[in-house]
């Protein structure tokens, strides 16, 4: 009876050290992220924005940016070239969120997105929360080797692929990019398994195969690390193949937000219907070449910057971009396969009004005019799941590069 107790004993002591110690971290986690506001607004959609001095925001606590003397706006813009959309159709830009029908935040202070302990507890660990799992990207090596265009796809089959996800995508790759830019057609696509998130989004990269830089915008439903499946806008960074640096939106420290009209992570709305109203969000990123920094933008709104000094490769140039759809989910390349969709859930060859797409593809190099890219190859990690189409209606039209899939299907069990 005495060792019955003692073992007891033991392991609540045990239990309580190991839940005590968890729930200090996620409320360190929580200081760390909400920080506190100048007025508060309660979103419609059920989140908290908070109203935080644009001087004390998170993006501060980063050990690089002690000295950051924050930049309001960029020296340059990326500038546009438009073209009409396939089939003669239109796609509305999307211009604002959700929580902004409840109100605004005051000069000075920028939107963040409240973070719950609920959020913080579906993730494995605080220090893992709204962070993607490793990978390499083995192709950037052979873009040190191949200035210009090459096979990516020949190149990509004999190589491992990522374990946990899943891309479709259009890519450019081996020059020095300053910049990338597209219209992206907006879904709420079905089907977003609990611990999945799919993904439409730019990504810049630079670097070595397992250990990459990158910076990555666009939209996801993400319901691990948001707790729903609403259409959210997303961006991400990292500077060592997602190991240990960066993170999802504000999530952690780094990205230096300007902006008063957005806020990373809220939802937008509305999204795009099958053979209906298409909408699209313009996500533009491009360096700024006096201060190294680079700087995103959605539509006409600017919406804040990475720093230079964040990055060791990406400080003058990227040298690979992608334009397309991720799938995370430790089902892809698996029997049964996840039943995540991505894009709008419709196969590219369903063209426009049915399928996800990126239009007015651009890319920025060292002759500062803005173009289509001279160069570009399509890939697909799971053709049969998810796959892509570089449409052009006529010889003189805009190629449009349509992408996404259903996941499980009868060719993808």
């Amino acid at each position: 009876m005495v060792r019955l107790f003692l073992t007891f004993a033991i392991l609540c002591g045990l239990y309580n050290e190991a839940y005590g110690k968890s729930s200090i971290d996620i409320d360190m986690k929580l200081k760390a992220l909400n920080k506190p506001a100048l007025k508060t607004i309660k979103s419609e959609d059920g989140d908290i924005i908070d109203c935080v001095d644009i001087y004390k925001q998170h993006a501060f606590d980063h050990p690089a940016l002690r000295n950051h003397k924050i930049q309001m706006k960029p020296s340059v813009v990326f500038g546009t070239t438009k073209t009409t959309i396939p089939n003669n159709g239109t796609s509305k830009p999307i211009t604002s969120q959700i929580w902004s029908k409840s109100g605004t935040c005051p000069k000075g202070t920028v939107p963040v997105r409240r973070v719950s302990r609920e959020d913080i507890m579906r993730a494995s660990s605080p220090s893992h929360f709204g962070r993607k799992t490793p990978r390499r990207y083995d192709f950037l090596d052979n873009a040190l080797k191949h200035k210009g265009n090459f096979n990516i796809t020949a190149e990509r089959i004999r190589q491992p692929r990522p374990k946990d996800r899943s891309e479709a995508i259009l890519i450019a790759i081996g020059y020095n990019y300053l910049g990338a830019q597209s219209d992206i057609n907006v879904w709420n696509p079905p089907g977003v398994q609990f611990n999945d998130y799919s993904s439409s989004q730019i990504w810049l990269l630079a670097g070595l195969s397992d250990k990459f830089e990158t910076i990555e915008a666009g939209w996801v439903v993400n319901p691990h690390v948001f707790g729903d499946s609403h259409t959210r806008l997303f961006t991400y960074w990292t500077k060592d193949s997602y190991a240990t640096t960066g993170c999802t939106n504000l999530l952690c420290s780094g990205f230096v937000q300007t902006t008063t009209r957005f806020a990373l992570g809220a939802a937008v709305e509305p999204v795009s219907t099958p053979s209906s109203e298409q909408y699209h969000i313009t996500v533009s990123m491009y360096l700024d070449p006096n201060t190294l920094n680079w700087w995103l933008t959605c539509g006409d709104n600017v919406i804040g910057y990475w720093p230079g000094n964040l990055f060791t490769y990406l400080k003058h140039s990227a040298t690979a971009v992608q334009w397309g759809g991720e799938v995370y989910s430790t089902n892809v390349r698996k029997k049964p396969h996840t039943k995540t969709t991505m894009g709008s859930g419709r196969w590219p060859s369903y063209l426009y009004g049915e399928a996800c797409f990126h239009t007015n593809v651009r890319i920025k190099d060292y002759s500062l005019q803005i173009k289509y890219p001279p160069y570009l190859s399509e890939y697909s990690d799971e053709y049969d799941c998810y796959s892509t189409k570089l449409n052009r209606e006529t010889y003189r039209a805009e190629p449009v590069f349509f992408f996404g899939g259903p996941g499980q299907n009868r060719f993808c069990p």
